[in-house]
């Protein structure tokens, strides 16, 4: 049986040192210009960094290139790809089939995970992606618990799901909030919004705040609650499902490492045998609902309910 990875993204360079020592291991990194929905910037020298302290302590180097591209980013991809593959990456995530073309024209080798967020729903799509040169598929948050287990049972690449953390539920490429301020005369006091952390959209009816913000790639708005699966683990490392995500974007670090490393114990103890896991796994979610943020209610997303469009 191959070990399920536990994959996290971390905020900087320090934050991805803390996280190797909670037991992560792989990370995902990236840059506005070629990522979305980064926990933190990560630059060519960052990921140099990064790299070096992978390959120390034997983990796994993944970089974000997810984005939708238009035609003024298309020279970029090539030379972007070609130091990747210097740095040494273990994976590219990708969303636009532009990067399978700017990597064959490159003669770049890096493994490449297809991730097109609410896309990746079945694995004859996952499949034929995998004949394309993916060698993983990133799934789609609105799936259910079953239909993860059924795409895993058929899909010829590697199956990645999101564990823990915030999930995005609208994305435009307009900078909707730098509009909005702007109308109002009030564009200089939402200088940093990529980085403001405390901007919400309130819905008064349902008690929600969805956190909200904006950067190079247009508006973000997120989920009011955030996803937690400590102790419902089991069903996905009996489905052997690869690689099990925590998404600390618009989380404090060290919030995102308390977490890996209560995930860290949890996957330890279910592979030293089922029921070691069955006796902590409640006392682990405790821990953490113990940590979270009092505006972040935790929930077990779609994998138990079904998807109303």
């Amino acid at each position: 049986m191959n070990r399920t990875e536990l994959l996290v993204t971390p905020a900087n360079i320090e934050h991805m040192k803390e996280l190797i020592e909670a037991g992560a291991d792989a990370f995902l990194v990236g840059e506005q210009f070629y990522g979305l929905r980064l926990a933190g910037e990560f630059t060519i020298r960052d990921m140099e960094v990064a790299r070096n302290l992978t390959k120390e302590h034997n983990k796994k180097l993944y970089v974000a290139m997810n984005g939708i591209f238009h035609n003024d980013k298309m020279d970029a991809l090539v030379p972007y790809l070609t130091k990747l593959q210097e740095i040494g990456v273990d994976g590219i995530t990708f969303g636009d089939p532009a990067v399978i073309i700017a990597r064959r024209e490159s003669g770049v080798s890096i493994p490449l995970h297809w991730n097109t967020e609410q896309t990746a729903t079945n694995y004859f799509t996952a499949n034929y992606w995998g004949k394309r040169g993916a060698t993983r598929a990133v799934l789609a948050r609105e799936l259910s618990l079953d239909e993860i287990v059924e795409i895993k049972e058929n899909a010829d690449v590697q199956v990645e799901v999101q564990i823990h953390g915030m999930t995005c539920m609208f994305q435009s490429k307009r900078s909707l909030l730098g509009n909005y301020f702007l109308f109002q005369d009030k564009a200089m006091e939402v200088e940093n919004r990529a980085k403001n952390k405390n901007m919400f959209l309130h819905d008064k009816e349902r008690s929600n705040k969805y956190p909200i913000y904006e950067d190079q790639n247009g508006t973000h708005i997120f989920s009011p609650n955030d996803m937690c699966m400590i102790d419902e683990l089991d069903e996905f490392l009996d489905a052997e499902i690869d690689s099990l995500k925590i998404d600390g974007i618009l989380h404090d670090p060290s919030y995102v490492t308390t977490v890996t490393g209560y995930y860290r114990q949890a996957i330890d103890a279910y592979y030293d045998s089922k029921s070691a896991y069955k006796e902590i796994k409640k006392e682990l979610y405790n821990k953490i609902v113990g940590i979270q943020p009092s505006l972040r209610p935790l929930d077990t997303g779609f994998f138990f309910k079904e998807t109303v469009y």
